[in-house]
């Protein structure tokens, strides 16, 4: 079983984020899902936060009692939420507005200036957030998460949502290379 939250503000679109991981999960990959979400009385700029549970076998209580994967799109998500993270659980951070981190395993990755610079559209910054995180921790396959974000996007969206989705595979992959290096140079030092 893995538990997966994405917590930020209200209208960074971590509900979507969680709704097409959990689609992904059960639609296309076949697992059983649980997926629920909490968010702040204000429309916009509240906190928020949605958990996606997916397991293999029946899933007994949908409210989990640790993370084993925390994607954090602002510091007081880091701060409230880090540590709920399980031992061996991995931080996945926005380094555009998280700037002080903890947690020993982790990865910063500027989702939502890669979707301002990149793709012109900061909305979009969760589904970079959701690329980077199916490819670091693979919680779902590539073609489950692409075929949810089909399913889930209006037509309208669906090509920029298709670039932030690789974008998000992309800066993973850049992420995890020089996370590597800085292991290795470390290392030899």
């Amino acid at each position: 079983m893995i538990v997966v939250r994405f917590a930020g503000y209200g209208g960074q679109g971590l509900l979507t984020a969680g709704l097409i991981l959990a689609d992904a999960a059960a639609v296309f990959d076949k697992k059983k899902v649980i997926q629920t979400q909490s968010y702040g009385a204000e429309a916009r700029g509240g906190a928020s936060r949605s958990d996606v549970i997916i397991s293999d076998e029946d899933i007994v209580f949908p409210k989990p009692d640790h993370l084993d994967i925390l994607v954090a799109m602002n510091q007081l998500s880091v701060d409230k939420y880090s540590a709920s993270l399980a031992d061996g659980g991995t931080l996945i951070a926005d380094a555009t507005f998280v700037t002080m981190v903890t947690f020993p395993d982790f990865y910063s990755i500027p989702f939502t200036k890669i979707a301002r610079e990149r793709l012109g559209r900061e909305i979009v910054a969760n589904v970079v957030a959701l690329g980077a995180l199916v490819e670091l921790k693979g919680v779902v396959s590539k073609k489950a998460a692409a075929g949810a974000l089909e399913q889930r996007i209006p037509q309208a969206a669906l090509d920029v949502n298709r670039k932030a989705l690789e974008e998000g595979f992309k800066a993973a992959r850049e992420a995890a290379s020089a996370r590597e290096k800085a292991v290795a140079d470390y290392d030899i030092v």
